[in-house]
Order: C-alpha cells, then structure tokens, then sequence
C-alpha cells in the first residue's frame, strides 16, 4: 500500500500494475515462481500471490507487501506443494489494496478449479461487470480479472481452452493473462500485444512470464516472446499454439522500453538498456546544451543519461544519490517533515553539482511535483545552472491500459506550454525528445507506413483499442466505479 512519502516522493513516476509468472511441470515450481515474482516486484510492490496443484488439490497463498516478506519462508513454499503453480505481483491504481483483491484469483469451476493473473486492463471491464451482476453473478473483489473468471464459467463451450477463449472474445484492452487448471498453463496476449509475455524453459519445464529477467534468476532459457492475438497451451503435451483472433499488426506499450521492465530484460529482440540509451544519444541530438555535468534522477533516468553523456561528451556524474530503504512504514509524518519531501528519497551530491551548469535527464513527467523539488535541491546544492532534459515525449492523455496516470487535467504537459511547464519546474531550459526520436531510438526512420506503430497514446491521443467504459465518464469517475484493475 502506498504511504503518504510515496506520493510525495513518486509524483513524476508512473507506475505499472502486475507481472505475472507460470510454470508448468518441475517440482519446485512454487520455489521458482516465488524468485521469478522476486525478479518482477518492480512492476507491482503492493501485493503477491501464488497458486498451486498438486496433483489433487489447489493451493493458495496471497499477501499484501513484497514478494521477499511473505514467500523467502520455507513454511509458506511447503504449503505451496505441486509441480506447476502460478504467481503475481501487482500495484493497484485507485482506492484501497484488500487482501481479496490480491492476485491470483481463483474459482471452482463445473470443469474444475480455475487460477487466473493478469497484467493490464480491461476497457471494457466495468460494462461486463455491471452486465454480469445485473444477470446475478456475485463479484467478491474489485478487479476486472473477476469478469474474466465469470466468462469462463459461464461459457457454454465443453473444453475448458475453449471457453477461456469465448470469454477473451468479450473482453478489450490490454491484458497479457496467465491461468492455471489441474492440466494446463494457458497464457493469452491481446490482439494488438500491448502488455508483454515471455515463453520460457527450465530442465523440461515451461514458463510463461512478464519479462525476460524473470528468467534469468532462475537460469531458465528464452524461447520466444507470446505473439498479440496468441493462446498457448502448455501441457503434458507440449506448447500448443492458438490464434483465435483476426491477424493484425502488433501495437507493444512503448513505456515498457521508456520506463516498465527492468534494464536488463530483453524485448523485442532488443536490450531495454542499450534502447534506453539510445533514447539518451538521440535527445542530446535533438536538445543538446552547453553544460559542465549531466546528471541521471535515479534510477530510471540512468541508462538516458549515459546516452547523452556519450553524445555530447559532456561527464557524467551520479549528482542525485538516492536512498533505496525509504520504507512504506516510515514514520507518519506530520506537515513539517512532509516539507522535507523528496530529500527523504534523493539528495544532492553537492561536490558534483556545486558552481557547474547541470543537465538532469529523466524518463517522464507526469505531475512534475518531483521535479520541482529536485530542481530546488540541485539549486540548494550551489548548482550554476539546471536544466532538464526528459527522454520520453510529453505526457498528454491518459492510460487505460495498466498504467498508473492522472486525470488529462493532472498531467502537466497537458495542461501547460513547454515554455509554462519550464517556468513551473524552474529550470533554466527543458526539453523532451520527439516522437520521431523515440522511433529513431528503437531503429526505425521515418513517419513512413513502414514503420511500426507503438501504443503511443500517452504522447500521440492515438488509443488502439475502444474505450467501451469511458463512453460518458471521466477516468475518475470510471475508475472510482471499477475500484481496482489489473
């Protein structure tokens, strides 16, 4: 659960909801799918479960906090007995994180027990759920997963791939969706492969997962990303592979190369670390200044400012040191420790920063309340200059597909000129890359028909999918329907 600090201190970051992890026939599945959770608790550090069978009956073990606080116990690992099992992380984007809301969720079904995790967001998820409870289905959490489940269970098909199949041909927007049943691991992507999955291998046993790095902790080996519109199969069989969906072009988050995954995970066929620093070189083409120092704002701007600092020749310098064991439990602070705001997770390096013209790179703004405060501190620090230089586009519009971003009226970029948003954060220039240089960072020229269209929308307005939900609603209002998603 978010504190107080962490909306001081993360007003600029976005957040992404889940991760998932699945294995499918080794006998320490659980022990694995607890590392692989460890692996992606940045993408979700408010809740964690895992779900197991073995070989008669499911178990479950769910928990509110971090992977590492509930799942490094052997007690609780024994409890999860079996040799396939399915686990999860997530950060909830609106109101409170309930322990019935944490996932996996899972069901008894007619055809048997049924465990499903999902990362993303269902655009369509509050018109299903009104229509599902108007028929009398009884929901026990607020996440759209549990429309998935009532899907299934209500689908009139007889296999049980099948009616997970039927119950995707109802759904919109983004997901990337992991269930478990007695005898398979079923994985489903979207149609236009917005939220990621990886399929994975391990001494015979197969894994589905969000990131690549989820992989590597536990030395298993990469196959092959899911494809958008893919069901796979995963059984004793083997990997079967099903495309119920029309064939079109993939439309991946393009914030998973910016900001989500982890910098050594790899997608696309492309190291999220070495694109993140192309995305550095190609703002320093674009905006390059006169400067003594360039300064990454840990930690996600890091990899942005090697780039820049390469292109420019301009030193880098860790000229912000943050402090990582500023803890959701921190004392409740009253008003005048809650002035001392981001100096609680960042301070100054004033021998780096003092009397130089300074270049703080970042990866997004999204409020910009962080960056006054640490523009302020870099001032504070005897900074000559401070200018910022931000390696993802101007944040616009609103996400409905997983990603944790304000109201249209709360975006600063939405709601100011470049000149205004500089003035507010109090900087001596700012700039952001373009949407061509994020692109010409992934390797394509060009505006062409050629290229690859991203999910892009935060920047660009352009929403690949129907917004089914939102038809007469703001954000606010649907999300304070909805409650929770993902």
């Amino acid at each position: 659960m978010s504190s107080i600090f962490d909306t001081e201190l993360d007003g600029d970051r976005l957040r992404e909801e889940c991760g998932v992890f699945g294995i499918y026939g080794h006998p320490d599945a659980a022990a694995l799918t607890a590392l692989g959770l460890h692996a992606l608790q940045h993408r979700g550090q408010e809740a964690a479960g895992i779900v197991s069978f073995d070989g008669e009956r499911f178990q479950t073990e769910r928990r509110l906090g971090l992977v590492g606080d509930h799942f490094s116990s052997g007690k609780v690992i024994d409890r999860l007995q079996g040799s396939m099992a399915l686990g999860h992380v997530r950060y909830s984007t609106t109101g409170e994180t309930i322990l019935r809301n944490v996932q996996p969720l899972f069901a008894e079904l007619a055809a048997g027990g049924l465990a499903v995790a999902h990362n993303g967001n269902l655009t369509n998820g509050l018109t299903l759920r009104r229509e599902l409870i108007a028929q009398g289905c009884i929901c026990q959490s607020t996440s759209d997963t549990e429309v998935i489940l009532h899907l299934v269970a209500r689908s009139q098909k007889s296999r049980i791939v099948e009616r997970y199949i039927d119950a995707l041909r109802s759904i919109e927007g983004a997901y990337a969706l992991v269930a478990l049943t007695n005898k398979k691991l079923i994985g489903a992507r979207d149609p236009f492969g917005i939220r990621p999955l990886i399929l994975g291998e391990l001494n015979g046993a197969y894994i589905l997962c969000s990131e690549t790095c989820a992989l590597d902790i536990i030395g298993a080996r990469f196959i092959r990303e899911i494809e958008n519109g893919e069901v796979v199969v995963i059984s004793d069989e083997g990997v079967e592979s099903l495309r119920p969906f029309p064939k079109q072009p993939a439309r991946p988050c393009i914030f998973e190369y910016i900001y989500f995954s982890r910098p050594d995970s790899m997608l696309g066929g492309r190291s999220i670390y070495e694109v993140r620093k192309a995305m550095g070189r190609e703002l320093a083409r674009e905006s390059a200044i006169d400067a003594d120092v360039i300064v990454p704002i840990p930690d996600s701007g890091v990899p942005a400012a090697l780039g820049f600092s390469q292109e420019t020749g301009i030193p880098f310098e860790l000229g912000i040191i943050r402090n990582h064991y500023v803890g959701r439990t921190f004392i409740e602070p009253t008003q005048t420790i809650r002035s001392l705001g981001v100096k609680l997770k960042h301070n100054a390096n004033r021998a780096v920063v003092k009397d130089k013209r300074v270049v703080l790179v970042d990866d997004s703004i999204v409020r910009g309340t962080t960056s006054v405060k640490i523009v302020r501190m870099m001032y504070e620090a005897g900074a000559k200059e401070v200018h910022m230089r931000i390696s993802s586009p101007p944040i616009k519009h609103p996400d409905f597909y997983g990603i944790d971003t304000p109201e249209q009226k709360s975006l600063l970029a939405a709601t100011h000129s470049l000149e205004e948003m500089r003035e507010y954060i109090g900087v001596d220039s700012l700039a952001f890359i373009s949407v061509d240089g994020i692109y010409r960072a992934m390797g394509f020229d060009g505006r062409d028909n050629n290229r690859p269209q991203f999910t892009d929308h935060c920047f660009t307005g352009d929403y690949p999918t129907h917004l089914t939900d939102l038809v007469g609603e703001s954000k606010k209002q649907q999300l304070s329907l909805l409650a929770e998603a993902g």
